[in-house]
């Protein structure tokens, strides 16, 4: 059927109600029967009726007219004058020597233009917008949450030291209240500004879009495309959280006995959004698409692995294929699907590998503490890559560009992370601006990983902490945990890993749970889904999330991002 006569009713004259349309005037776009069309003309004979059968309405082109020559109408297009001009204009030679174009053409490449602007629009800006404005809610949210979370622990340390101090909860919860009611005033100006320009959005694109499919071409001449306004993405609001600091209950100083809140910060981060693409390229794996945590996270298969007591780290092979470590010599290669056992590998010394990873080329790396080695395993054979004489090396990752990052452990209790080229010692990270050390010292177990921002993360049991610094090895931030834990019991870091999303992810065997922080070291949530002591973490391509549970040997999959 031809979309341009279906209809659900008989379309009518524009002239005589009752009669069926079957002409139409491609200049003054009215709609005619036949027996009307000789009244119509007759009516302003001054203007050149275009008459066409109904189904070809819209054929013929609206020549504009022109402005100086009243009776003319505009086929060309000056460049250099950048107007419309008829052939009186030219005879004029006021044009003389200026690049000349059909109208035509000029109108197509302008309709060309629309049209590209109407689908970064429809298909980049304005979804862009969407993702902004579920981000501001989402994170409004989340503030009112964590303020809840801190007035509950407000309250709780108020009960403990009763009634003499009622005054001073109070007033540190008014401040905890008037703190959440400015960010939250900020967070909804910053998105009531976000759905006022989204309104301008689809404004833009239904006066692009009556742009594109008018006949007009006076019109379509008037209309200026103002798609670069929106290019510019707003600034994204960064919210520090006050932290509350207890104090003990003794003399007379109660204010700072009680405990005081740290300031919270509102800041603005300009660069804190990005654009959403929906096309493939060479820029797309330093930005991939945003994904959301999902509301619950969704527990998938596990692998019941065949150490006899402990399991310890895990490292993806592939979305299929997964290498495990446990409490022997031998490191264990799984079927992710299937559970099934695929390959095992035992190492060189017969010693247990004190942890593994897979290298860029593919290959198992694992670190062999009682030789002071790490080792890779080439179809089947192991390599010596880096030995030590001072230093024992326990845990490793593979970096983005193919490097080892490699925590060295000493036997005066020093702790440092080194970068290594193949055998080549690269840069070593150990203290920090004040030269104090950056990681515990003592028989504590410390994991690494690199996030896709190129900073480097390691979970310190011994210092219960998180340490992030960046790919230069400055400190960027500390992570100590989160207020309160899922157990209440002190946050012990062990396994840690990132996504796509740069989100930093270490298991918390303490509390039977994953901290999930983003890459700025601010909490967003935990991972429950029934976990029994995880201790080793990694992440597949698709950033499904590997939790080895540590004396039950299983490995569970965990869904925790939507899917794009």
């Amino acid at each position: 059927m031809d979309p341009r006569t279906s209809a659900q009713d008989v379309m009518r004259c524009d002239l005589y109600e009752t009669a069926v349309v079957q002409m139409h005037c491609d200049t003054c776009l009215v709609n005619l029967c036949k027996t009307c069309v000789g009244e119509h003309i007759s009516t302003d004979e001054s203007k050149d009726h275009k008459i066409v059968k109904f189904q070809y309405r819209k054929s013929t082109p609206l020549y504009p007219g022109c402005t100086t020559h009243s009776k003319e109408r505009c086929k060309m297009y000056c460049k250099q004058c950048d107007f419309p001009v008829c052939i009186s204009c030219l005879e004029s030679n006021q044009h003389l020597s200026h690049e000349l174009s059909n109208i035509l053409r000029v109108l197509d490449e302008k309709k060309d233009m629309f049209k590209k602007g109407r689908h970064e629009l429809n298909e980049t800006i304005y979804p862009t917008y969407q993702d902004i404005a579920s981000d501001v809610q989402n994170r409004k949210s989340q503030l009112e949450k964590e303020y809840g979370d801190l007035s509950t622990v407000i309250t709780k340390h108020g009960e403990d030291w009763h009634r003499k101090i009622d005054k001073l909860v109070k007033k540190l919860k008014a401040e905890v209240d008037k703190m959440k009611n400015n960010q939250l005033q900020t967070l909804q100006k910053n998105l009531d500004e976000i759905k006022s320009k989204m309104s301008q959005i689809k404004h833009e694109i239904n006066s692009v879009k009556m742009a594109v499919d008018t006949n007009d071409l006076s019109k379509l001449l008037s209309v200026t495309s103002n798609v670069h306004r929106y290019r510019n993405l707003p600034p994204k609001i960064m919210i520090s959280l006050p932290k509350f600091i207890p104090g003990k209950c003794q003399g007379k100083e109660l204010n700072k006995m009680f405990g005081t809140l740290v300031s919270s910060s509102l800041t603005s981060d300009k660069h804190g959004y990005r654009m959403k693409t929906t096309e493939k390229s060479p820029e797309a794996g330093s930005s991939p698409p945003v994904k959301q945590l999902l509301d619950v996270p969704e527990t998938g298969s596990s692998i019941n692995t065949e150490y006899n007591e402990f399991i310890y780290s895990a490292a993806c092979l592939s979305d299929e294929e997964i290498w495990t470590r446990g409490n022997d010599k031998t490191m264990k290669l799984y079927s992710i699907n299937k559970g099934s056992l695929l390959k095992s590998i035992t190492t060189k010394s017969g010693n247990w590998p004190s942890d593994i990873a897979v290298a860029k080329s593919g290959d198992l790396v694992y670190t062999d503490y009682g030789d002071r080695t790490v080792n890779i395993v080439k179809n089947g054979k192991i390599e010596k890559v880096i030995g030590q004489q001072n230093w024992n090396p326990r845990n490793v990752c593979s970096t983005s560009s193919g490097d080892l990052l490699v925590i060295m452990f000493s036997y005066n209790k020093q702790t440092k992370v080194v970068r290594y080229a193949g055998s080549i010692e690269k840069q070593t990270i150990q203290f920090d601006d004040k030269r104090k050390p950056l990681y515990s010292s003592g028989y504590y177990d410390r994991y690494i990983t690199e996030n896709r921002n190129l900073d480097i993360c390691v979970s310190d049991e011994g210092a219960k902490t998180v340490v992030v610094v960046n790919q230069a090895g400055k400190l960027r931030f500390k992570y100590i945990g989160h207020t309160p834990a899922q157990k209440n019991r002190p946050f012990n870091p062990l396994g840690i890993t990132t996504d796509s999303q740069s989100h930093i992810l270490t298991a918390d065997i303490n509390n039977d749970c994953v901290h999930i922080i983003d890459q700025d070291g601010q909490f967003l949530r935990y991972i429950e889904c029934g976990l029994s002591e995880p201790w080793g973490l990694c992440t597949d391509t698709n950033d499904n999330l590997f939790v080895v549970q540590f004396r039950n040997t299983q490995v569970k999959k965990i869904k925790y991002l939507y899917s794009i």
